[in-house]
């Protein structure tokens, strides 16, 4: 199916906090409206080496804005600055649960992790030009090799305690202090 697309473990373990974990065949399922209907992503649930299981992660090309509207679950959604000399000057991880929206900034790193029991579903409207050599998987509108460098986002989010917890990416140099909103 042309609008159909997952990330599989193997491609995660690029952003994963502890690469050699094992965990699900696919982390999340994604189908893709093109240019007129909304897209739809759908996150397992569990915890793979202490982490919540996420998307890769992403910056947009371009004066792209986007809405995230949680359909299912809870999770939270991460914001990040751009990454300038191995830091962050902004990061923000809200806390989401079926009905909220986020706005997702022009040139705002995000990611949306799974923090409940049951799936995480969630639209958006990011644009999608089927016509792309590779539209569904990855978008010529989304810039993945920050994540990638970095492996993964300025914090990982990960299970202590029964409860989702920020724990520093040791490979940013600086990064504000923040807690989950």
């Amino acid at each position: 199916m042309k609008s159909y697309a997952s990330r599989s473990h193997v491609e995660m373990q690029d952003v994963l906090m502890d690469p050699t974990s094992t965990g699900p065949e696919i982390h999340y399922y994604m189908i893709r409206g093109g240019t007129d209907k909304t897209n739809i992503t759908v996150w397992e649930n569990g915890i793979i080496g202490g982490e919540y299981i996420k998307t890769y992660g992403h910056y947009h090309v371009g004066n792209l804005e986007e809405v995230y509207t949680v359909l299912q679950g809870e999770g939270i959604v991460i914001l990040q600055g751009k990454i300038v000399d191995d830091s962050v000057e902004t990061f923000r991880a809200i806390r989401v649960k079926a009905g909220d929206k986020v706005h997702i900034p022009k040139e705002t790193g995000h990611l949306a992790i799974n923090i409940g029991k049951i799936w995480f579903v969630t639209s958006d409207d990011s644009p999608v030009n089927f016509d792309e050599k590779n539209p569904i998987s990855l978008p010529g509108h989304a810039d993945y090799s920050q994540f990638k460098s970095y492996r993964g986002a300025a914090y990982y989010v990960v299970e202590k305690d029964g409860e989702p917890t920020l724990v520093k990416n040791p490979l940013y140099k600086n990064v504000p202090e923040v807690e989950i909103e």
